[in-house]
């Protein structure tokens, strides 16, 4: 078991379409390349669709290169262009697929800031599993907010996962042990260890998680197998801040970009990547528990330049 959540078959290019808005019709090329003007239209949209300042000025210089060679005729040469290098930033992440252990457990540790989806996240991910044959067993690190492992119990429950607490206001890094031993007496295939939302400035809190992270590396070998940063698609370039404080207590392998349907700037997939290193691995595309894909960068870069040219 060496890979899961693996990528569907088909390629799916239509949210990328509706939520990364390039328009490059509008942006003149004239017969012998670009001008300034043009470039400067082509940096605005792409800031717009949250490329971020590190990938646009990229783009924006491997555009300008490509036109002093007499590659960027047109709008289709521009995209041609674009295209390359969107790969280009991409590659690192492409094989991506959430990592497995050789032998179960596979402990994933779920982290991210207040409101962002978290819980239902976990769900969607148990769900996915389940109906992969794989059994599952969440964690309610969460012994912050009231009701959290209520809620995360009434997930579990709906979709045939297996539950671990331990009591409001109790040490969330005890629960995570707890369950490791739990999950490894039970035979369980991965546990998705679920921690308390968190905003990325609370130094207390940022410790309590690091606290986590120490418990699980010590207590399995090579766990957490992936530690997954769930993300708002909808906050823009304040993404990239929240995993970089993140990235402070704990090490993300991976991102969930929840909300990315109701988002019109996906351009953020670009921007983490490029800023940080870290590649999206999951994306939310609803609120249903099916609606939860495991990122196809190739249908990214075909999705955004359907819609594009």
């Amino acid at each position: 078991m060496a890979r899961l959540f693996k990528k569907a078959p088909e390629r799916k290019k239509g949210l990328w379409r509706r939520v990364v808005d390039l328009a490059l019709t509008d942006v003149r090329v004239l017969s012998g390349g670009m001008d300034e003007e043009s470039l400067e239209s082509l940096e605005e949209r792409l800031l717009a669709a949250d490329f971020g300042v590190a990938a646009t000025m990229r783009l924006v210089d491997r555009v300008e290169e490509a036109a002093r060679r007499g590659r960027v005729r047109g709008t289709d040469g521009l995209a041609s262009a674009l295209r390359e290098e969107i790969r280009t930033i991409l590659a690192p992440g492409a094989e991506d697929e959430l990592r497995a252990a050789e032998r179960p457990p596979t402990v994933y540790l779920i982290v991210g800031v207040n409101g962002v989806g978290k819980t239902t996240t976990i769900a969607k991910i148990a769900h996915r599993l389940r109906n992969e044959g794989r059994s599952v067993m969440v964690a309610a690190a969460d012994t912050f907010r009231a009701g959290a492992a209520e809620q995360l119990g009434i997930w579990a429950t709906r979709v045939g996962a297996e539950l671990v607490r331990g009591q409001s206001g109790g040490d969330p890094a005890a629960v995570a042990f707890d369950a490791i031993e739990a999950a490894e007496s039970r035979g369980i295939d991965v546990l998705l260890i679920d921690t308390a939302g968190r905003l990325h400035t609370n130094r207390g809190l940022m410790e309590e998680l690091r606290k986590v992270d120490r418990v699980v590396r010590r207590r399995l070998e090579g766990a957490p197998h992936e530690t997954l940063l769930v993300l708002d698609a909808t906050v823009g370039q304040n993404a990239l801040r929240q995993l970089e404080a993140f990235r402070e207590a704990v090490q993300p392998t991976g991102i969930v970009l929840a909300k990315m349907d109701s988002s019109a700037r996906g351009g953020i997939v670009v921007a983490l990547q490029e800023e940080q290193g870290v590649p999206v691995k999951l994306v939310g595309v609803g609120e249903g528990l099916d609606d939860l894909e495991a990122f196809d960068p190739e249908a990214f870069v075909e999705g955004i330049f359907a819609g594009a040219v």
